[in-house]
């Protein structure tokens, strides 16, 4: 981002926040009373209805990061293990006024990074390798400033309540990896999914949201609508394409962005980002169940290639072809309730998802470009099981209270499956995809002196794929508003992809490869 770009960004920022404050102390006319009252209750009076009807808050945290390598990258040219790969601080401002009937919210967020030596090394690389992408300048990608939301609520007449503007849905039940939730897409960028809100990585869209609340039924109907006002950018999951410290073993230091290879396309026919999309969905309760039912329009939100080898639709605009996003359509359910004869709460999610994109070719140009052959659609089948229970681990562990702990199993099953499709399960890895792919994880909270010290254990496994992560990690809290955590990233795969090499067994987890970290992770609250 160049120096004008960030201060006209800043700029728009702080205009936006004047507005706010400006909305804020904006004086409403009140209609005459009947009976006129004396002069100390109507003071009061006036101070009261003030100070209900008009408020102006401001919050926020400063946030910085630093993590560093576990294990050497094969990429590089040097021992980069026990290297600093990340350097990052962020801050963010959240702004919350009142003005009458009408509640506005403003999120901003600027973040800005170090060019560590390891990122150095990956950028050269990249202008080696394939120069002229994003992948030249790497910390474009890490450097931003950027009004993150923006949005009104407001009740046009009884048992309605709107939302406008840029905002966040969550429609899902799940953790890590999602089924229903999949309104919006998530920057994967720079901290892959490890980050723990997933308000943070979530990229929200400008929508209009309606909520119809009926309490004869114990329930709310929620309608909403997105009128494609949103940035190209802004549309499905942002992976590290580029090359950078987050891309897939072997392509750290190379670009599929640059010239001569792949292109973002957003106005595909069927993948057009413009067009407008929406979904309804009912939450209720009958009698110890929460339950919902939803139907959501939207974008895949994984690309696919659309290969200039074996085209889909129009020609792609890239050299060897372009990442779209095609329309898909999701059918869900879920449902969660607590369960006394094993003193836990048991959650579900059902989605079908219709013509959902896969690509084709695990031995494309003789292995050396595996998912290029094409794009097939099949419908598929999400479902999502999760027990969370509180043990008392007092004696054993010494905590101060019940530990959380939580068991969750994602199952993607694809239907009409037949092996002579040739769906690969990664696009530039060989592995042809499986009928089933099933990830179970596993998480234990912990906490001592009275939730001062909180370690945890994340564990997830890729039942199919023989690979899986482990993320410890412990969360000091200093009063109301420091927080410090530190953590480990570590990655498990049977099989791995080495630089130059041709091969086909290497799913997931495989590609997070070499790229353990450790994390240090400073919040100040305000």
């Amino acid at each position: 981002m160049t120096k004008h770009a960030w201060k006209r960004r800043r700029q728009r920022t702080s205009a936006a926040g004047l507005a706010l404050a400006l909305l804020a102390v904006t004086p409403q006319l009140l209609a005459a009373e009947a009976e006129e009252p004396s002069a100390a209750d109507a003071q009061d009076a006036g101070s009261d209805a003030k100070g209900e009807d008009y408020s102006f808050r401001v919050g926020g945290y400063a946030r910085t990061w630093a993590s560093f390598n576990l294990q050497n990258p094969p990429e590089t040219g040097r021992d980069d293990r026990f290297a600093p790969s990340m350097l990052r601080g962020s801050l963010l401002l959240n702004a919350d006024a009142k003005t009458g009937p009408v509640t506005w919210k403003v999120v901003g967020r600027a973040d800005g990074e170090y060019k560590t030596r390891y990122l150095k090394d990956l950028e050269q690389l990249n202008r080696t390798n394939s120069p002229g992408g994003p992948g030249s300048r790497l910390m474009d990608q890490y450097d931003n400033a950027d009004l993150r939301e923006y949005y009104m609520d407001f009740s046009p007449v009884e048992r309605v309540n709107l939302r406008i503007g840029k905002q966040q849905v969550v429609w899902g039940e799940t953790d890590f990896f999602r089924a229903l939730d999949l309104v919006h897409g998530f920057d994967y960028r720079w901290r892959s999914f490890l980050e723990r809100e997933g308000d943070e990585l979530r990229k929200p869209l400008f929508l209009v949201k309606a909520k119809v609340n009926v309490p004869e039924a114990d329930g709310s109907l929620q309608l909403l609508y997105r009128p494609g006002l949103d940035r190209n950018r802004d549309i499905g999951n942002s992976y590290d394409l580029y090359g950078g410290r987050w891309a897939g073993q072997p392509y750290k230091g190379v670009d599929f962005l640059a010239p001569g290879a792949l292109n973002y396309n957003y106005r595909q026919p069927g993948a057009n980002v413009s067009d407008q999309t929406g979904g309804v969905r009912w939450e209720g309760i009958a009698g110890p169940v929460n339950y919902s039912l939803a139907y959501l329009k939207t974008f895949s939100n994984d690309p696919v290639v659309n290969s200039a080898f074996a085209p889909s639709g129009q020609a792609p605009t890239g050299t060897l072809g372009d990442f779209i996003f095609p329309k898909i359509d999701l059918f869900g359910a879920t449902a969660s309730g607590y369960v006394p004869a094993i003193d836990a709460v048991l959650s579900t999610e059902l989605v079908y998802t219709r013509n959902a994109p896969y690509n084709i070719g695990t031995n494309f140009f003789g292995g050396a470009l595996p998912g290029f052959g094409g794009i097939i659609r099949k419908d598929v089948v999400t479902t999502m099981f999760r027990m969370d229970k509180n043990l008392n681990l007092s004696r054993l562990l010494g905590t101060s209270r019940p530990s959380f702990f939580s068991v969750q199993v994602f199952d993607k099953w694809i239907q009409n499956f037949r092996r002579s499709d040739d769906i690969v399960n990664l696009v530039g890895y060989g592995a042809a995809a499986k009928e089933h792919s099933t990830i179970a994880t596993v998480i234990l909270g912990l906490n001592y002196r009275n939730d001062k010290i909180n370690p945890q254990l994340a564990a997830g496994v890729d039942l199919q794929g023989r690979g899986g992560f482990l993320i410890p990690s412990v969360e000091f809290v200093y009063g109301d508003h420091w927080r410090l955590v530190l953590e480990a990233d570590l990655f498990f795969a049977k099989n791995k992809r080495n630089p130059g090499q041709v091969e086909g067994s290497t799913r997931l987890f495989g590609t997070f490869a070499n790229n353990s970290q450790f994390l240090a992770r400073l919040t100040r609250q305000f």
